[in-house]
């Protein structure tokens, strides 16, 4: 018996999923790992970030220059000239700001280009175990509203990082390069400031978190509620007003976070700008009593003047880079969010060394298999069976009994913990993923189609197939004379999910799709247990054609398929617990026949035609 490691724990714990990320400096570079392929972009847009916030300093030392010069010394000429050159720097720095914006964007699109196909990337090939754990309202708050974010972090929170920095250092060595002694009045109170960011950070961040859990519960019932399927069982059972009822719980608890988050930052704001106000007062008062006593014979008004204007220049960037400093600490918990997904690992992945072999058969042998979706929990347990090559194995027992599963792990669509599963005596986890799951068709009770067009929906499987190719899948699936019929022929639309076609109309497309596919080996779970029995036994009909010369499992619900069958395997809480045909498993009187007693002898009439 080949035994591997039992596979990774496939959900994620409460626990686990209520752990808060921590800020390190990993983290930090692979936020920035983002701008690697626009970095020379990036040292663009800081070029002009220097260049603008060097610029825009000299129209406040102009403006000095206005005072000392130009007014006290009655200098029409030179009074517009200064003017005319504060103009002309203004529109330069304008330029530039304007300028470093747009590349800015273009760099925060471009990131959120590069991060949602990533995503998608890896959310696609991430094994069902993964969208049977998670929410899909998880899903789409990742992939549109946090990546989405990203773009207010890259063209706000990071470039204000940046720009308002460059701004306070260029304008600390202008201010202190005019008169270092106002510059020290100036500047004292910059320390008060910064008293009561930390509280607001700690208080903005537990607040997002509860947001963000809120917004997810949102998107849930949005997603679950306002689809198609899910807003016919809730006009079914008559609950539009208990979800309207649980829709308005939620977004009245998420205004209400919001509420809080706004009040939080209220006082924040309030003392910054109550500080900003004291500054200049106190240069004035100091300049002035330099001024009058003469304590520095340097200093003019035009300095003071110009002075007062650096400060006030000073202040603003200092109180954003202070939001800035509460608002990293959201964006980075945005990011956490978007690399949970991306760090969350996937157990079904191609070998290191995959191969594609020339199979001389397509048995498909069960060797011992173990399988469990969650830790500890077995959904299948030592299971062993052969499916001959060209023969047809039916899979039957109670509901929840495991057999869903087990055909599952075929294509790999999950994979064993213990044992193997082996087509043509090659292990399912050393083949190439695509070139296995080529080998497997699945026909299920469930037909899942695109919303679009019938012809769309069957060249999924064959994407270059044509016209004489779909028309003859068609016939072979008994539906070419539907599509004919239709105003649109093979353009008729089927809706979302399909729903515009009946339910045999569905699984004959189903049918089609895998007759355009042409695997070597079929699987049908139920393919027909949702049907009447007329569509039932034409749609049994088609699938009869598509079997030939393959390997067929079949989770049987119906005493014709089970007849036809070379072999039945009896499924029992995830065991297999009888093998056989039919007359002997009857003979046993074990689980086939309680089985048999309770699900089959009603439609035992219809056995003679497939006997």
């Amino acid at each position: 018996m080949a035994t591997r490691p039992p596979g990774p724990r496939r959900f994620l714990t409460e626990e686990e999923r209520n752990n808060k990320p921590e800020i390190t400096k990993e983290l930090i570079f692979r936020i920035l790992s983002y701008l690697k392929p626009y970095r020379l972009q990036f040292i663009f847009v800081f070029i002009a970030i220097v260049a603008s916030s060097i610029i825009g300093l000299w129209p406040s030392i102009i403006t000095g220059r206005i005072v000392d010069e130009a007014l006290t010394g009655q200098n029409l000429a030179l009074l517009v000239r200064l003017l005319l050159l504060a103009f002309v720097t203004l529109v330069g720095s304008q330029f530039i700001i304007t300028m470093e914006s747009y590349i800015n964007a273009w760099i925060s699109h471009k990131i959120i280009y590069d991060m949602k196909n990533q995503m998608y990337r890896h959310l696609i090939l991430m094994p069902q175990s993964f969208f049977l754990g998670e929410k899909q309202g998880d899903i789409i708050t990742r992939m549109n509203s946090d990546i989405g974010g990203v773009s207010a972090i890259i063209s706000g929170t990071l470039t204000s990082i940046v720009s308002h920095a460059i701004v306070v250092l260029t304008t600390l060595v202008a201010v202190f390069l005019m008169n270092w002694k106002l510059a020290l009045v100036g500047v004292v109170v910059i320390p008060i400031i910064i008293i009561p960011s930390r509280q607001v950070g700690r208080t903005r961040w537990k607040l997002l978190s509860e947001s963000q859990q809120k917004s997810d519960e949102m998107n849930q019932i949005i997603n679950e509620t306002l689809s198609i399927s899910g807003s016919l069982l809730v006009k079914l059972f008559t609950k539009e007003e208990k979800e309207i009822e649980k829709f308005d719980q939620a977004n009245q608890e998420l205004t209400e976070i919001a509420m809080k988050e706004e009040r939080s930052g209220r006082f924040f704001r309030v003392m910054m700008g109550l500080f900003a106000q004291i500054g200049p007062l106190l240069i004035y008062f100091a300049g002035g009593y330099m001024l009058i006593r003469q304590v520095d014979d340097a200093l003019t008004v035009g300095v003071i003047t110009s002075t007062v204007i650096l400060i006030n220049r000073l202040y603003r960037p200092i109180q954003m880079l202070l939001n800035v400093k509460v608002d990293f600490v959201r964006s980075v918990a945005l990011f956490s969010r978007i690399f949970e997904y991306f760090d969350r690992p996937s157990d079904v992945k191609n070998p290191e060394d995959p191969q594609k072999p020339e199979l001389k058969t397509t048995e498909v042998v069960f060797d011992e298999v173990r399988f469990s979706y969650r830790l500890g929990i077995d959904t299948v347990k030592e299971i062993s069976f052969q499916v001959d090559d060209g023969s047809m194995v039916a899979i039957v027992g109670p509901s929840g009994s495991g057999k869903s599963t087990i055909i599952n792990l075929i294509p790999r669509l999950y994979d064993v913990d213990e044992g193997a599963v082996r087509i043509g005596g090659v292990d399912v986890r050393d083949m190439d993923l695509t070139y296995l799951r080529n080998l497997v068709g699945f026909v299920s009770q469930d037909t899942y189609l695109f919303n679009g067009t019938i012809r769309e929906n069957l060249l999924y499987a064959k994407e270059d197939a044509t016209q004489e190719e779909l028309e003859e899948a068609c016939r072979i699936a008994d539906l070419h004379e539907f599509i004919v019929n239709q105003p649109d022929g093979y353009n008729t639309l089927v809706g979302n999910r399909g729903l515009k076609l009946s339910g045999g109309e569905k699984q004959r497309v189903s049918i089609a799709r895998v007759v355009l596919k042409d695997p070597k080996i079929l699987v049908l779970d139920e393919a027909t247990s949702s049907l009447d029995s007329i569509s039932e036994s034409s749609i049994q009909k088609s699938l009869e054609l598509v079997m030939k010369h393959r390997t067929n499992i079949v989770i049987a619900h119906r005493l014709s398929t089970v007849l036809a069958a070379d072999q039945i395997v009896v499924i029992d809480k995830g065991m297999l617990v009888e093998k056989g045909r039919h007359d002997e498993l009857l003979a046993g009187g074990g689980i086939y026949k309680q089985l048999f007693d309770t699900q089959f002898e009603k439609v035992l009439e219809d056995a003679s035609s497939y006997c």
